[in-house]
């Protein structure tokens, strides 16, 4: 497989997913452009409710394709129950997706507008055994999706960046402690939700996609501190992190529901 060897460049990008992972092409592929006008409003969704202990982060890292914070997922500390789901998930980890410039960037568009970046917010559903075991399950996964729009600096976003000259290149962590991710989360929880999934390699069709409407913000000069980490390992030619990020797929047979009328 060419499982050691995706990304985001021209030979490796998205458009080759395929030939490694059949399920590229498969029918709840994510992430997808959100029609507001085409999703319909379910007052049976529940709000958000998001729990997070600080003590559970554990690191930062840069693996290569973007950079993730990880926390400690072995008790109930960090969890997301209601909203579209039943149960309860953990947090496993969070990690961004963002353009080369402040145009692009997103995942998943909002009637075809791109921000310049998304944070994906990932967690596992408790009735399976592990983080491992729950990622092949259909209802696996839920991951809440924030988008990062430009606006005044974010002093929530600032502690990650300052520990990215730690990570600059792939395959570099450092521990992080004792930091809320709901710190990075909208003041207004309402959301879209549908059957989609993980949107890099495996591509495993096992999330419930929970799109929050309203973004974060971050500043100009902010994002361009993302864009000082690199794709390549220490003693490689630098590339780069930027545009690490899938385009919309197909909604095929899938209908998306929103939170709010």
């Amino acid at each position: 497989t060419m499982s050691h060897s995706w990304g985001y460049g021209a030979n490796n990008g998205p458009d080759t997913w395929a030939h490694g992972f059949p399920v590229a092409n498969g029918s709840r592929q994510s992430p997808i452009d959100i029609v507001p006008g085409n999703a319909s409003y379910d007052p049976q969704l529940k709000p958000l409710n998001l729990r997070y202990d600080p003590s559970t982060c554990l690191e930062i890292l840069n693996n290569g394709h973007s950079f993730q914070v990880s926390f400690g997922d072995d008790t109930d500390s960090s969890t997301l129950t209601g909203g579209p789901i039943s149960g309860t998930y953990r947090l496993k980890q969070f990690h961004f997706h963002w353009g080369a410039c402040d145009d692009r960037g997103s995942e998943h568009t909002v009637n075809g507008t791109k921000y310049p970046a998304e944070l994906h917010l990932v967690h596992w559903n408790t009735k399976y055994a592990s983080f491992g075991d729950a990622v092949k399950q259909p209802d696996g996964l839920a991951v809440v999706g924030v988008f990062l729009k430009i606006g005044s600096e974010n002093p929530n976003l600032q502690k990650l960046i300052d520990a990215f000259k730690a990570i600059r290149t792939a395959n570099k962590q450092t521990t992080f402690a004792d930091f809320n991710p709901a710190t990075l989360l909208p003041g207004c929880l309402d959301y879209w939700t549908y059957p989609g999934s993980l949107t890099t390699p495996p591509l495993f069709e096992s999330v419930t996609w929970i799109v929050c409407k309203e973004p974060i913000s971050v500043s100009s000069a902010q994002m361009a501190k993302f864009r000082t980490l690199l794709f390549s390992a220490e003693g490689e030619c630098e590339c780069c992190m930027a545009d690490n990020y899938r385009p919309p797929q197909p909604l095929k047979s899938r209908s998306v529901r929103a939170s709010f009328k």
